[in-house]
């Protein structure tokens, strides 16, 4: 044990390491990225300046584009930077910060995920009560209990991480910091630290999950008992937004994390973390903008006010 050299760095080894499929990574991800903050900027900006989108669905739409925003910009700068280094480090420090945003996100985008599809769900089912159930009181501490529930499982799991020690190797087979690489790499016991983090994702993946599914059965139940087409199209639309994001969300998390996590599937373990980590957060606001009319049409009034100014 005397002998042991603690790592205080970690290397990126990243997407690739041929020189010239890095130069193009490095321009799709810039681009990636700035329609990512443009997006998702402009998802805030529209409903704060339309008093009509000020609306709990509005206002939960704006929290999911502030995490994506945060989501987006904890591993993206690095990874474009290491792009362009020869040195892919990251410090110790720097990953567990990175890994404390990542799980804080994600866990409080899949809480906030519930509390949209719950709006939904009383929205559609008790329309004549929507506004005295889901009043300005009640969206802002639904809105803390996602950020917070988010916020408590990175307090759990990053503090178990941080105690751990590496003293062997600091490669990380990934473009970001995450905490299943890190446990592969860590000379110390990570039971206690897989166990919490599986309990943490099974309790509050499943929870969640139900949640939306329980709320989604609810509405086409009660879309199902509407006469009129016009009044099932009006009804769905309001929540196929929601619904394709939730897929998206869903979706590359399990096809990310259930599978074998041999050495033979760190290539494909690539795929869906670019997925969940990249593209989602800047899917999120297209999906929204393209099939939201009421976003779609405030978004196209403010660029054309723009351009006539």
């Amino acid at each position: 044990m005397g002998n042991e050299t603690m790592v205080t760095e970690f290397i990126l080894l990243g997407l690739s390491s041929d020189p010239q499929l890095q130069i193009i990574l490095f321009v799709v991800f810039l681009m990636v990225y700035l329609i990512t903050l443009l997006g998702n900027i402009s998802i805030i900006v529209v409903i704060r300046a339309n008093p009509h989108l000020r609306t709990p669905m509005y206002a939960f739409l704006s929290c999911l584009a502030c995490l994506d925003l945060v989501f987006s910009s904890a591993t993206l700068p690095k990874m474009l930077q290491n792009l362009l280094m020869e040195e892919k480090t990251i410090s110790v420090h720097s990953c567990f910060t990175q890994v404390f945003i990542l799980i804080f996100i994600s866990v409080g985008e899949g809480v906030l995920l519930a509390v949209m599809a719950y709006d939904r769900y009383i929205a559609i089912c008790h329309p004549l009560n929507y506004v005295a159930m889901m009043n300005k009181w009640v969206c802002s501490q639904l809105m803390c209990v996602a950020l917070l529930t988010g916020l408590l499982c990175a307090l759990v799991n990053t503090p178990l991480l941080t105690n751990l020690k590496f003293c062997g190797s600091n490669v990380i087979h990934h473009f970001s910091c995450e905490a299943p690489q890190l446990y592969k790499l860590s000379c110390s016991d990570t039971f206690t630290n897989q166990v919490v983090i599986f309990i943490s994702c099974l309790l509050l993946g499943t929870g969640t999950l139900l949640i939306i599914l329980a709320s989604y059965v609810r509405i086409i139940s009660a879309v199902l008992k509407v006469s009129t087409t016009e009044g099932k199209r009006k009804a769905f639309s309001t929540c196929s937004s929601h619904l394709t994001i939730v897929v998206l969300y869903y979706g590359t998390l399990f096809f990310r994390y259930l599978k074998p996590t041999s050495q033979d599937f760190e290539d494909q373990e690539m795929a869906p973390s670019v997925m969940y980590d990249i593209v989602t957060p800047m899917l999120n606001p297209i999906i929204y903008s393209l099939r939201n009319q009421e976003m779609k049409h405030s978004l196209h009034r403010m660029v054309i006010r723009r351009c006539r100014k």
